[in-house]
C-alpha cells in the first residue's frame, strides 16, 4: 500500500511540474480553436461554467464521446471517466454505478447514494441480484458526472457518491442550417456475441418554433465470450427502445421553451440467469463455498424468464428572460416507471420452483413508480467588478414500490412494498469577483414520509440537512485552485425501514431454525463530511497554433458515519429477533482523481487517473466497494483533409485489495491488468459520402483475461465493432 501511495504522489507531482513549466513559456490565447474535455460547458452544477472552472470534480461527455465508444450498454460509456465504475456485471440487467467507492448491487441503499437522472427525472431500482438502471446508450447526447456529495444541494440528500445526469437527444441536434428535417440510419455490428444494433432517427422542424424528434432502436446479441474462452452465461439480450420528443419555442426572441418527451426501454430475456449481477468467477465456479464445491451461480440461483420495461416522461418549461435579472425559471413534471416481470423460475436442471409461501424465487412483478415536480429560479445581480447568481427551488416527489405475486405466494418480506413522499428545498448562491474568485454556498433541507403497504406498521418521517461551501480562484490565466466543504445526510429507504426476515422454526431437516429479523423502524440517517481540494492548469499554443492542454487534479476525503447495513445472519431460534438493518457501520474514503486533455488540429489525448482508498472503520478492513486504482490514457490523431480520426486507449489497473466472496462467484483477489483498445472513424463532409460516418474499433486487443475488483465476472474477450450511419437532410 505504501508503494502504491508513493507512486501516486510521484505521478501527481511530476505531471504538475511538467505542465507548470510549459505554462511559464506561453500565454493564454483566447483564439484557440480546439476545446478540450475540461473546457466543455457544465450546466448541472449551478450557473453554467466550463468544467475546469468548477470547484468540483465534473466530467462532461458529449455526443462525439458517446459515439466513439460504440457501447452496447450504458455502463460502457464511462470507460474514460475517473472515479466511476460499473459494478455487478456487463449484462444489461446487471449494471450498477459506483462513484468513489460507493455503489454495489448487493446493498439496497446504494442506489440512493448515487443519484441518477434522465432529463432531470430520478431513476431508481433495487432488487436482489439485479442492476439499478435500464436504458440504451443511443438515446443520449450528453452525460454529466458530478463526483462527490457537494452535488446534494441541487439533486437531493444522500448523494454520497455523486450524481449522473443523462440528457436525451433533441431534433435540433440533427437538423442542419436551412434544412427542414433529417433522417438518420445507423447500424452496428459487434463480433462478441454477434450483436447488432439498428437505430432510426427522424427529426422534423414543423415551423421556426416547433421541432419534433422520433427515434427507435433495436439491439440484440447472443451470449458473449470471455477472454478465457468460456461463455458469459445470461449475457444475451434483445431490447427495443425509443424516444419521442417535441420542443416549442415562443415569446421574445423565442427564449421560452416547452419540451415534452417520452422514452421507453423494453427487453424480453428468457432462459436467463436469476443472478444478473454475476454468474461466476473463473469458469463460473463457486470455489470453496462450504457444502457446494464446484457449484455455479446458475446452479445456486437457477434460471428465470424476464420482461423488463423502463419508461420516462417529462414535461418541462424554461424561461431565461434575458431582459429580466429576477427571472430565469425552470419547471418540470416527470414520471418514471420501472417494472421487472420475472416468472417461470426453475433450477439449472429445469425443475420448476414452488409458487407458495415467501419464496423469493416465486413469480413476481417488481415495480418502482415516481412522480416528481421540480422548479427553480435564478436571480442575477451584476455589478462593475462582480456577478452574483442566487438559485432557489424545490423538488416534490412520490415513489411507489411494489412486488405483485401469485395468490399462492405471500408478500415478500425482504422486498417490502410502500410509498415514500419527499420534499426538498434548496438554495445556492454563487458570487464571482473580478472574474477570478468564485464563492459558492449552498444548503438543502429534505423531508420524507414513508409508509409500508403492510397493515399495522407505523409510518416513518424524517428530515435531512445538507450545507456546503466551495471556492475557486484563478491565480493567473493558466493556474487555478479550488476547494469545498460539504455535509450530507441520507434518509433511510423503504427497503431499509421495512424489510423483515421470517421466523424459521426448527424441523428435522433444520434442527436449529432462526428467530428471523424485524423491521428497522429506529434507523438514524447516514451522515458524511467531505473536504475536497485541488488545482487546474491550462495552456494554449503549446505545440502548434490553436492547440489547448488542460489538467485538473482533485483530492478528497470523506468521513461517513451511521452507515446503514444489514445486521447479518438471523440468530438462533428462541433468541430475540434483531432489526434487519442498523446503523452499525462507519467508513472513510479518500483519494486523488486526475483528468487531463490535449487537443489540436492534428492530435488529441485524454488522461483519467483514479486513486481511491476506503477503510471500513467497523471491521478495520479495506472497504469492499472500492474499485482498483487505474490509469486510462487515450492518444489519437486526425487527418482533417480526409475527416479521419484514429487512436488507441490503454488501461492500466493495479491489484485490487478486496476479494469477492465465493458466494458471489469470486475467485480470489482481482489481479493487476492491462488492456489495449483501438478505434477509428471516417466522416466525410462533402462529396457523394457526405452525411455518412464509418466507425471501427477493437476492444481488448490482446484478449486480456482479468476480473475487475467489483465484478464477479471475468473480462469479455477480444471484440470487433463496426458502425455505419447515414443522415439524409431535407
Amino acid at each position: 500500500m505504501g508503494l502504491v501511495r508513493s507512486r501516486a504522489a510521484a505521478l501527481l507531482g511530476g505531471v504538475a511540474l511538467a505542465i507548470v513549466a510549459q505554462q511559464g513559456a506561453v500565454a493564454q490565447n483566447a483564439n484557440a480553436t480546439n476545446i478540450t474535455l475540461l473546457e466543455r460547458l457544465v450546466i448541472g452544477a449551478g450557473a453554467p461554467k466550463v468544467a475546469i472552472n468548477t470547484p468540483q470534480a465534473v466530467t462532461v461527455l458529449n455526443q462525439e464521446d458517446l459515439d466513439k465508444e460504440q457501447a452496447s450498454t450504458t455502463g460502457e460509456l464511462f470507460a474514460n471517466v475517473p472515479g466511476v465504475n460499473i459494478t455487478g456485471s456487463v449484462r444489461p440487467f446487471g449494471e450498477v454505478f459506483n462513484i468513489r467507492g460507493i455503489g454495489t448491487p448487493e446493498n439496497s441503499s446504494d442506489g440512493s447514494r448515487v443519484i441518477v437522472n434522465v432529463d432531470g427525472t430520478p431513476k431508481f431500482n433495487e432488487q436482489y441480484r439485479m442492476g439499478s438502471f435500464f436504458s440504451d446508450p443511443e438515446l443520449y447526447k450528453q452525460i454529466e458526472v458530478l463526483r462527490g456529495p457537494a452535488s446534494s444541494t441541487l439533486y437531493g440528500a444522500g448523494a454520497l457518491g455523486g450524481v449522473i445526469n443523462f440528457t436525451t437527444k433533441d431534433a435540433s441536434d440533427f437538423i442542419a442550417d436551412g434544412a427542414t428535417g433529417a433522417v438518420r440510419l445507423k447500424e452496428t455490428f459487434d463480433s462478441n456475441g454477434l450483436g447488432t444494433t439498428t437505430s432510426v432517427v427522424l427529426a422534423h422542424r414543423a415551423n421556426e418554433n416547433v421541432d419534433l424528434l422520433a427515434t427507435g432502436i433495436w439491439r440484440r446479441a447472443e451470449d458473449a465470450t470471455q477472454a478465457q474462452g468460456t461463455t458469459l452465461t445470461g449475457s444475451a439480450f434483445d431490447t427495443w427502445s425509443g424516444l419521442l420528443k417535441g420542443t416549442v419555442r415562443f415569446g421574445d426572441n423565442n427564449e421560452q421553451v416547452i419540451r415534452a418527451s417520452y422514452q421507453r426501454w423494453y427487453s424480453e430475456a428468457f432462459n436467463q440467469s436469476y443472478a444478473q449481477t454475476g454468474t461466476g468467477g473463473r469458469g463460473g465456479l463457486v470455489v470453496g463455498r462450504p457444502g457446494t464445491p464446484g457449484m455455479t451461480i446458475d446452479q445456486m440461483f437457477g434460471i428465470i424468464d424476464r420482461k423488463v420495461t423502463d419508461q420516462t416522461a417529462v414535461l418541462s418549461y424554461e424561461n431565461p428572460d434575458s431582459d429580466n435579472p429576477w427571472l430565469d425559471m425552470n419547471v418540470s413534471l416527470s414520471f418514471s416507471d420501472t417494472e421487472n416481470n420475472q416468472f417461470n423460475h426453475r433450477s439449472a436442471t429445469g425443475v420448476p420452483t414452488a409458487q407458495t409461501g415467501t419464496n423469493v424465487l416465486a413469480d413476481t412483478i417488481y415495480g418502482y413508480k415516481t412522480w416528481q415536480l421540480q422548479a427553480d429560479n435564478t436571480v442575477e445581480w451584476i455589478g462593475e467588478d462582480f456577478e452574483n447568481y442566487f438559485t432557489f427551488g424545490f423538488q416534490a416527489s412520490t415513489l411507489g414500490r411494489t412486488a405483485k405475486r401469485p395468490a399462492t405466494a405471500l408478500a415478500l418480506p425482504a422486498h417490502p412494498e410502500g410509498t415514500e413522499n419527499k420534499l426538498g428545498l434548496f438554495a445556492q448562491n454563487e458570487y464571482i469577483y473580478d472574474e477570478r474568485l468564485t464563492l459558492i454556498a449552498g444548503l438543502r433541507s429534505d423531508f420524507h414520509w414513508v409508509k409500508a403497504t403492510t397493515p399495522g406498521i407505523r409510518e416513518i418521517d424524517g428530515s435531512a440537512f445538507s450545507p456546503k461551501i466551495a471556492a475557486h480562484y484563478e491565480i493567473n490565466d493558466n493556474i487555478s485552485v479550488f476547494g469545498s466543504l460539504a455535509h450530507t445526510e441520507r434518509l433511510p429507504t423503504i427497503d431499509e425501514l421495512y424489510s423483515i426476515a421470517d421466523e424459521v422454526r426448527p424441523t428435522v431437516a433444520n434442527p436449529t431454525g432462526s428467530s428471523g429479523k424485524v423491521a428497522s423502524l429506529g434507523l438514524r440517517k447516514e451522515q458524511a463530511n467531505t473536504v475536497e481540494g485541488g488545482f487546474a492548469l491550462s495552456g494554449y499554443d503549446l505545440l502548434q497554433n490553436g492547440d489547448n492542454a488542460s489538467i485538473k487534479t482533485t483530492g478528497f476525503y470523506s468521513d461517513l458515519t451511521d452507515l446503514i447495513a444489514s445486521t447479518g445472519t438471523a440468530p438462533a431460534f428462541g433468541v430475540a429477533a434483531p432489526p434487519y438493518y442498523a446503523n452499525i457501520a462507519a467508513a472513510r474514503i479518500y483519494g486523488v482523481e486526475i483528468e487531463g486533455a490535449y487537443n489540436s488540429d492534428a492530435w488529441f489525448a485524454n488522461l483519467a487517473y483514479t486513486f481511491t482508498i476506503g477503510d471500513d472503520l467497523t471491521t478495520n478492513k479495506p472497504l469492499t466497494t472500492v474499485p482498483q486504482n487505474k490509469i486510462v490514457a487515450t492518444v489519437g490523431g486526425r487527418n482533417q483533409e480526409w475527416n479521419l480520426e484514429y487512436g488507441a486507449r490503454v488501461t492500466l489497473a493495479a491489484k485490487g485489495e478486496y476479494i469477492v466472496p465465493t458466494s458471489s462467484g469470486g475467485d480470489g483477489p482481482a489481479e493487476a491488468y492491462q488492456t489495449l483498445d483501438l478505434f477509428a472513424s471516417w466522416k466525410p463532409e462533402a462529396g457523394p459520402f457526405a452525411g455518412t460516418q464509418f466507425q471501427a474499433s477493437i476492444d481488448n486487443v490482446f484478449d486480456a483475461d482479468y476480473r475487475p475488483n467489483l465484478a464477479s465476472d471475468r473480462s469479455k474477450g477480444r471484440t470487433f465493432k463496426v458502425t455505419l450511419s447515414k443522415q439524409f437532410d431535407y
